[in-house]
C-alpha cells in the first residue's frame, strides 16, 4: 500500500492493530462485519459493490485485525481529485482503543502518496457516535456544502 501502513501500536490497550488493504477473498467477511459494526446501509453493501471497489482500487478498503480477527475497516478512496472515506467502522468491542485512530493514519497516508490535498468523510447526521470520533481525529463539518445524491440505474 502507498505510504505503508503496516502494523501500528493500539492507543489504551496491550493488544497491536495491524491495519492492511482488504482482498477479494475478504469480500464476504467485511460484508457482516459491517453488519455488525456499521451504522446504516449503502447502496454499495453488497458483494458486487465491494469487489467492484477492490478490483478497481486494490488498496482502497482499508482493514484492521487483532489477533488475526477483522475489527475495523475504512473506505479511504481517491478518484485523482479528492480523498473520500467511507465506512469508518469499529467492532463496539473494540471501539476507544485506538482502532479507527489506526485506521486514518493508514487513511492519510495513502492519500499523501497519492497527492491528495483534503480528504473528506461521509457521515450519517444521527451518527453521534461517529461525529465525536471524527472530529477527535481533527475532521469538522463543513456546513456550507450539502450532499446531493441519485441513484443509477443497474
Amino acid at each position: 500500500m502507498p505510504g505503508g501502513s503496516g502494523a501500528s501500536g493500539q492507543e489504551g490497550g496491550a493488544s497491536e492493530v495491524l491495519v492492511r488493504a482488504a482482498v477479494l477473498a475478504e469480500v464476504a467477511e467485511v460484508l457482516a462485519f459491517w453488519r455488525r459494526a456499521a451504522e446504516g446501509v449503502s447502496v454499495s453493501d453488497d458483494v458486487a459493490g465491494v469487489r467492484g471497489l477492490l478490483e478497481r482500487d486494490p488498496e482502497a478498503l482499508l482493514s484492521a485485525w487483532i489477533g488475526g480477527r477483522l475489527v475495523g475497516t475504512v473506505i479511504a478512496g481517491f478518484d485523482g481529485w479528492r480523498c473520500h472515506l467511507y465506512r469508518l467502522a469499529v467492532a463496539p468491542e473494540y471501539r476507544r482503543r485506538g482502532v479507527a485512530t489506526a485506521l486514518l493514519a493508514a487513511a492519510e497516508r495513502r492519500f499523501e502518496a497519492l497527492g491528495g490535498r483534503r480528504a473528506d468523510a461521509m457521515v450519517l447526521h444521527r451518527n453521534e457516535l461517529a461525529r465525536h470520533a471524527w472530529a477527535s481525529a481533527g475532521y469538522r463539518r463543513q456546513p456550507e456544502w450539502g450532499r446531493w445524491v441519485k441513484p443509477l440505474p443497474r
